[in-house]
């Protein structure tokens, strides 16, 4: 494990504190934050199913069913509101039927995304939908367009919903399950410009009207269809997808067809794809460069929405931004197919921001799935395999202290007095910041990106009176501060002192490399 590494040696005599103003009108409320952009994300890569959510039904590590208690219960604190499965690359190599019946009579298959390991399909559909009901969540299932069939997807629907004697509702009670599901969220293929079949535009913007024309409602269930979207910036993928809807600009009461929604991907990392940098033990230029790249995802989601508003005036197309996250290199001595890597402080302010931007663009950002949600990329936890140990990380503790923003109205925040840094080619605001409100309550959410220097931010918060308050903050003394099995709480939120009243309304202390909610009861 890298040695954590402390804000350079300069940092032991801090500058002067500078004050940044925040105007908040607390009495305009915008578009609703959807709960579901605090989505997450579980593809069989790794040891995210298996010896994460899976430890199976022989297993000493206490589980319900084979799904481990305790991945559970840090889940269920986090109000987990939707699930994404089973990928990802894997869900294109994905064949549903091999994943149901008795678990000794099931398939074997290779994972050649993710290690070339041989799969069991001991966690199939049974076993994903029984994990969302333990979680509370809904489930996102991702269908295979990549080597799938049209008739394999509109299967798999009717066995999941359907609740007459159909001949996919029948074999679903042969497989132990009487009742259907509800399932709102359906995916149509996944990264269809790459490894889902490596399709132009035009291609897959066919295909997805295809698919979504037999990934029926059965009954009550209603899917929201979210047909594969853009890489980072490909706004012509994005345009092509718009283009292939029927009319966007006709009755703004007619819901969006043959799909629902256009979803985008966007990693951020310090480094290029074949050296995306270290989880640990980084340069203060690479902290910088990390939070530039953060800061990227507003910006993107400005574009993409631009393109979408052109075409879809009424706003019917909702844009799910369902992989984001960092991405750095592997931890030495695991295996390079697995993508597990440590969690950071800085993974926990690359999640601020990222949730700043979906905040501010509620109107169209309708979910968001961080990858991934155990042992995986930027995940909630991480399971130990020789201690059992389980970890709640910085990222984890992110989203814990933001579930007052889940289905509240957006609040404008305008910032003024932002310091600035150069940074990969950019210019990066040190302050980031969003709001929203739910009845007499209101959270605001504030991040100091700068290594060095502590901030005093003033809230001027108009239009209601402010009646009480209480802040909690999310820092480290190092910048690569991580929690492990022997400390579990070296980056954890603790109540928040330095808030004060202010003529214009609250003086927060927001210290350097810090995140810091406030709580406000109002009137």
């Amino acid at each position: 494990m890298s040695t954590p590494v402390p804000p350079p040696a300069s940092t032991a005599v801090r500058e002067t504190t500078t004050t940044t103003t925040a105007i908040i009108d607390l009495d305009l409320p915008g578009a609703t934050i959807s709960r579901h952009v605090y989505g997450h994300f579980a593809e069989h890569l790794g040891r995210c199913i298996y010896g994460g959510f899976w430890v199976g039904e022989d297993s000493p590590v206490p589980h319900v069913r084979g799904i481990r208690s305790d991945v559970v219960a840090a889940l269920r604190d986090l109000r987990i509101p939707n699930l994404r499965w089973p990928g990802g690359c894997f869900a294109d190599d994905y064949h549903w039927r091999d994943g149901v019946g008795p678990r000794d009579q099931r398939p074997r298959m290779v994972n050649s995304h993710w290690g070339d390991v041989v799969e069991d399909n001991a966690f199939g559909t049974h076993e994903f939908m029984d994990l969302c009901e333990l979680l509370g969540a809904d489930p996102y299932v991702s269908g295979n367009v990549g080597s799938g069939s049209v008739a394999e997807m509109s299967d798999w629907v009717e066995y999941l919903t359907r609740a007459d004697d159909s001949p996919m509702a029948a074999l679903r009670r042969a497989n132990g399950r009487d009742e259907p599901w509800r399932v709102p969220f359906w995916g149509l293929g996944n990264e269809a410009w790459g490894c889902g079949g490596n399709l132009r535009a035009e291609q897959f913007a066919s295909l997805a009207r295809h698919y979504a024309t037999y990934s029926r409602n059965h009954g009550g269930n209603a899917l929201y269809r979210v047909a594969a979207g853009a890489n980072e910036a490909d706004l012509h993928w994005t345009e092509t997808l718009m283009r292939s809807f029927d009319d966007l600009a006709a009755d703004p009461a007619e819901p969006a067809r043959p799909f629902q929604a256009v979803s985008l991907h966007y990693y951020t990392m310090s480094g290029s794809w074949a050296d995306k940098g270290d989880a640990t033990g980084f340069s203060t230029d690479e902290w910088y460069t990390t939070m530039a790249r953060a800061r990227r995802m507003d910006e993107l989601l400005t574009r993409h929405s631009t393109v979408m508003d052109r075409y879809d005036p009424h706003r019917k197309v909702g844009l799910v931004v369902d992989e984001w996250g960092t991405w750095w290199n592997v931890e030495q001595g695991t295996n390079p197919g697995f993508l597990y890597q440590q969690n950071t402080l800085r993974d926990a302010l690359v999640a601020s921001v990222h949730f700043d931007a979906f905040h501010r663009h509620a109107e169209r950002v309708v979910m968001a799935n961080v990858a991934q949600t155990v042992n995986v990329l930027q995940a909630m936890v991480l399971t130990d395999p020789d201690t059992g140990a389980l970890v709640l990380t910085p990222t984890y503790h992110v989203f814990a202290m933001n579930v007052g923003h889940h289905d509240a109205a957006a609040l404008a925040v305008h910032l003024r007095g932002v310091p600035t840094r150069t940074a990969d080619g950019t210019e990066l605001p040190l302050v980031s910041a969003s709001a929203s409100v739910k009845g007499d309550t209101a959270l605001v959410s504030l991040s100091n990106l700068d290594i060095d220097a502590d901030r005093t931010v003033v809230l001027d918060l108009r239009g209601r009176d402010v009646v009480g308050y209480e802040a909690r903050v999310l820092t480290a003394p190092v910048l690569d501060a991580h929690n492990t099995p022997e400390h579990l709480d070296a980056v954890a939120p603790t109540a928040h002192h330095g808030v004060r009243p202010h003529a214009r309304g609250l003086e927060v202390d927001l210290p350097a490399h810090s995140y810091v909610t406030v709580s406000l009861g109002l009137r």
